[in-house]
């Protein structure tokens, strides 16, 4: 595993341990139910973090971005759909999500290499 994906899932872990080990009731809560929103229903995993992805580029939340990056390999969306995924964050988005465009083709080519 990359450096990059390492120190991401690392820092992550480490600190939803440090969170979620001071037992505040809502924060739990709140973790359950983004957990829980992703789970198969309607849609599909896969869909469901294909949306998260747009959604948190659209926000231009970098660890949210490779967060979703993460499960999305993991549910094996191609590099084709997750380009398709960039094109819609760009077009609702606005250019303002280029820089992020950027940050997650590398982090996405990361996991990628990551299996070879």
């Amino acid at each position: 595993m990359s450096e990059l994906i390492s120190e991401f899932n690392s820092y992550r872990e480490k600190m939803n341990k440090v969170i979620l080990g001071k037992d505040n009731l809502v924060l739990k809560r709140l973790w359950n139910l983004d957990t829980n929103t992703y789970e198969d229903g309607a849609l599909d995993k896969k869909t469901k973090e294909m949306l998260g992805l747009v959604a948190s580029m659209v926000l231009r939340c970098d660890d949210c971005i490779r967060y979703h990056l993460g499960k999305c390999h993991e549910l094996n969306v191609s590099t084709d759909e997750l380009y398709e995924v960039f094109a819609v964050a760009n077009i609702v988005g606005g250019t303002i999500v280029i820089p992020h465009t950027r940050r997650a083709a590398e982090y996405w080519e990361e996991l990628e290499n990551s299996n070879r």
